[in-house]
């Protein structure tokens, strides 16, 4: 049998198990030396190396350069000839996301695709027929419900849930006691025991419990997941509640600075020391991190991910779900795509395309 050695995605953040694979460096077959630059990873707040552990053969490559991964995955493998295989390893054994699963004689759908499908809701028989469908089809079909309008909150409602104890819920807690307006009711998330303590509050369970907070009276709650790794997973919060009654208020910290002429839509939040400029117009359920810059003109879409210190020049368009990472810059009057990531330290001239990845550190587009 062939040697095969795994090459593992990294665990770069403990608070993010997920991590974008921003660049791959070597292609299938290639002869690899020990400590060659395979590949680039990046989360939020890091970006790291993957080199080899030791000589040989890239082969078994199981993802594409953009994929968001989780730490410990198994990337590809060293092997001892160009050829190297093991019938029982993925991805010699498993199902692609290239290889279609057919259900009948006009769905054809990868069996990625039908598991997030079947997850979340999908009636099978929707989907479109006699056409491959991809995860990345499934995934643009999956919305959250409407928001909720605000008229349906009692206007002396002061309790508020926080869906998700990680991070970023427990910074929206800081965020919610600094403004002093509402009155934390506790945390809601799958991953806890119900009544464990986090941060100072009670778990109050998981997404079952959310219709029983709600006929106590309970009716407005802030989306504690950040989504950085998949987010696919703050769209099914934002859905979740919206679907139990639950209202998102914008929360906007005291030490932000917010032009009387920007328009911020319900469910925003924006953290410490960030600026909003004039005319800005900025969609619902959209992050505007610590430090940011959202200079004058700025259309943001819903959902966006602006992550601390990023920075937007006039007249730049961030469409719905873009990710903007830590400290880059994006020039004037430049357009980032829907769902497209821009690395850390990034600085983007040119137009993004709708899912594109701009690397960490890098200048987009690329020099020729």
């Amino acid at each position: 049998m062939d040697k095969l050695s795994p090459i593992k995605i990294p665990l770069l953040n403990p608070n993010e198990p997920e991590a974008l694979l921003s660049s791959l460096e070597v292609d299938e077959g290639q002869k690899i030396e020990k400590d060659d630059l395979i590949a680039l990873v990046e989360t939020t707040k890091s970006t790291g190396e993957i080199r080899a552990e030791e000589a040989g053969y890239f082969v078994g490559l199981r993802f594409t350069q953009g994929d968001t991964l989780q730490a410990g995955e198994v990337l590809a493998y060293i092997g001892s000839t160009p050829e190297a295989k093991d019938s029982t390893l993925p991805p010699w054994s498993d199902v692609s996301e290239k290889t279609p699963d057919l259900q009948s004689d006009s769905l054809r759908i990868t069996a990625p695709a039908r598991e997030l499908a079947l997850a979340s809701g999908l009636d099978l028989s929707t989907l479109p027929q006699r056409t491959l469908v991809t995860k990345k089809m499934v995934e643009s079909m999956i919305a959250p419900a409407a928001p909720l309008d605000a008229a349906r909150v009692p206007a002396d409602e002061k309790y508020i849930l926080v869906y998700g104890a990680g991070g970023h819920g427990r910074s929206l807690v800081a965020l919610i006691q600094n403004l002093g307006t509402y009155e934390i009711a506790g945390f809601l998330d799958d991953g806890y025991e119900l009544g464990e303590e986090v941060y100072g509050l009670k778990i109050l369970g998981g997404a079952d419990h959310l219709h029983d907070l709600a006929d106590k009276g309970i009716r407005m709650a802030v989306n504690g997941v950040g989504g950085i790794g998949d987010l696919q997973i703050r769209l099914s919060v934002f859905d979740k509640l919206s679907k139990a009654g639950f209202f998102c208020p914008r929360l906007i910290h005291p030490t932000a600075f917010i032009e009387e002429s920007a328009i911020l839509s319900d469910g925003v939040q924006v953290f410490p020391f960030a600026y909003v400029g004039t005319e800005v117009d900025v969609g619902f359920g959209t992050i505007i991190n610590t430090g940011v810059i959202v200079s004058h003109n700025c259309q943001l879409g819903q959902y966006v991910n602006l992550s601390p210190g990023a920075t937007l020049a006039g007249g730049v368009i961030v469409n719905e779900g873009a990710l903007v990472g830590m400290r880059a810059t994006v020039n004037l009057y430049v357009h980032i795509g829907r769902r497209a990531r821009i690395g850390n330290g990034a600085t983007v001239k040119a137009d993004v395309p709708d899912g594109g990845v701009v690397p960490a550190g890098t200048i987009w587009p690329p020099r020729k």
